[in-house]
């Protein structure tokens, strides 16, 4: 029965790879397109983590562990294989901007010495006039295009320079340099009121991020809040929503809150954690395929109908410590292309 058995497999894939080489050659250049869309790199070896296109990218926050200057960063991304990133990590002074030399740690209160503050002023006037000269924005526009040259997008940034209307302005000069298209904060009534205003007068978006709010919000809450300027959008963490919970508050799971909102969704972060209502870890970070949110039948709804929304890794689970970040990054870049082709 096993020789039996053996000879027939055998007979069978002969016969498969005879069908196959039957095939006329010309008809097999959809399989070359489709081999070269989804793969992990270009053809000139730069990263490739758009899939059946779907642009899988991540938050630098992911490599917090493992960076501290841009160069790293770059090099984290092109290890991990990442096409298209959320900056987070922003290094002013690698641009030329002045160092504070008066740093106290947070929560001390110490009164600054004269001599402190005399060094504090020239510093903030210091800082003042790089960010006013004109030459700076190239350094931003320089910066942008060394990711670039990476294979390395970046849509969205994660900084603002502070929260006055010149600042506000600079910051998103400086994100537009870079290449981004808005960004991003926590959301709350007064982020909406105060980014989403400075983001329409730049011709930009103002992307909010949440963590626990959806689970104490109504659509009507969030809606309000978008409402606020055309500019505003979501930063919307599906991760956090599915491990907060989303029953007692929205009423959509969430395949009905991505259709409800899709058009004010800009990006979305991924991760894997359990339910609201787990028993024994509730909202808890998980390695990815170990949770409980519904990632496969999520990932396909977006490729089958929003292929336009970016797709951040946002790496919160513990790394063992045999791994780091851009190996788990890496893993789950393939675990997503898997579902997405």
């Amino acid at each position: 029965m096993k020789k039996q058995i053996t000879r027939r497999g055998f007979l069978g894939g002969a016969a498969a790879i005879a069908a196959v080489s039957a095939i006329p050659f010309s008809s097999c250049a959809s399989v070359d397109d489709y081999a070269e869309k989804n793969a992990l790199k270009t053809p000139d070896g730069k990263p490739n983590s758009k899939f059946n296109g779907v642009q899988i990218g991540a938050i630098t926050y992911s490599f917090r562990s493992m960076v501290s200057n841009w160069d790293e960063v770059i090099n984290a991304c092109v290890a991990a294989g990442l096409s298209s990133i959320e900056l987070f990590h922003v290094y002013e002074t690698e641009l030329g901007a002045p160092v504070n030399p008066v740093v106290r740690q947070r929560g001390d209160q110490t009164p600054l010495t004269p001599e402190e503050e005399a060094a504090r002023a020239k510093y903030e006037a210091d800082l003042d006039a790089f960010r006013k000269d004109p030459a700076t924005m190239d350094k931003w526009a320089a910066m942008g295009k060394k990711f670039n040259d990476a294979g390395i997008d970046i849509h969205l940034f994660k900084w603002t320079a502070g929260n006055t209307d010149e600042q506000l302005d600079y910051s998103f000069a400086a994100a537009k340099a870079m290449g981004a298209k808005g960004i991003c904060t926590e959301i709350s009534e007064d982020a909406c009121k105060l980014l989403g205003p400075a983001a329409e007068r730049n011709g930009m978006y103002a992307v909010f991020h949440q963590h626990a709010q959806f689970s104490q919000m109504g659509t009507d809450e969030i809606d309000r809040l978008l409402a606020i300027s055309p500019a505003n959008r979501l930063n919307w963490d599906c991760g956090h929503y599915y491990g907060y919970g989303w029953e007692n508050s929205t009423k959509l799971d969430l395949i009905q809150f991505l259709d409800r909102y899709v058009d004010k969704i800009f990006t979305i972060h991924l991760k894997d954690k359990t339910s609201s209502t787990n028993e024994t870890a509730p909202g808890a970070n998980q390695v990815w395929g170990q949770g409980e949110t519904p990632l496969r039948p999520f990932l396909q709804h977006i490729r089958d109908n929003y292929p336009h929304l970016y797709l951040d890794i946002e790496l919160e689970y513990q790394i063992a410590p045999w791994s780091d970040a851009v190996k788990e990054t890496a893993k789950c870049i393939r675990y997503a292309r898997e579902i997405l082709i």
